[in-house]
């Protein structure tokens, strides 16, 4: 088993986020002024708040965009029922915003995925991986009776700077009219390519 991952990371102050596809950002309860006031959700209520204590931890931020891809074992087509495929899409991005990472896209065909999504700060891409698909398995199991549904076991990522972002958004979109002239295992070639990775074929496609 193969899993693939290259880390070029972006990291930035805070900018405004995506809002296409499944992105969903949690909402801050409430903002703090640099004059130290708190202004909390009843708009009318300002609050002094205490000054910062020695041992305060620092904020950290963090953009980092990761382009994961990963099949269906041994490529079956699974996904070929459109409408099944649609709401495994959104069970992925569901899925991946509780592990703490905003998606922004989910696209594929019937036999794999694409999810664009920004990365947390609290989980480690292994660990993101083997529960999206762990969750989306048992759903697939148990919402459409697919008893011999898994994936394969290996998986892709890609890091993506916030400027190429549309850019691997409309690739996603594309993904059925790419795929009348690719099939997945030259379009995942094409990738490791072009992001200069080394690949065992003996073992990616596991």
């Amino acid at each position: 088993m193969l899993s693939i991952s290259k880390d070029r990371i972006s990291k930035t102050t805070v900018k405004p986020q995506p809002r296409s596809g499944y992105d969903l950002q949690p909402r801050v309860a409430a903002a703090t002024l640099g004059t130290g006031v708190d202004i909390s959700s009843n708009r009318n209520a300002v609050v002094p708040i205490r000054p910062p204590r020695k041992h305060d931890m620092p904020q950290s931020l963090s953009a980092v965009y990761i382009h994961l891809v990963f099949s269906t074992k041994n490529r079956q087509p699974f996904l070929r029922d459109k409408v099944i495929r649609t709401r495994l899409h959104a069970q992925l991005g569901g899925i991946s915003k509780t592990l703490g990472c905003a998606p922004i896209l989910t696209g594929g065909v019937e036999d794999h995925v694409h999810l664009l999504a920004r990365f947390g700060r609290t989980i480690t891409q292994a660990e993101w991986v083997k529960e999206l698909k762990r969750v989306s398995n048992l759903w697939l199991k148990d919402e459409y009776k697919i008893r011999d549904f898994e994936w394969q076991g290996g998986y892709a990522d890609f890091s993506v700077s916030e400027s190429n972002l549309e850019e691997v958004k409309r690739y996603i979109a594309s993904q059925e009219e790419h795929h009348s002239k690719v099939n997945f295992q030259d379009e995942l070639r094409a990738l490791l390519q072009r992001h200069r990775i080394e690949w065992d074929e003996r073992y990616v496609w596991d």
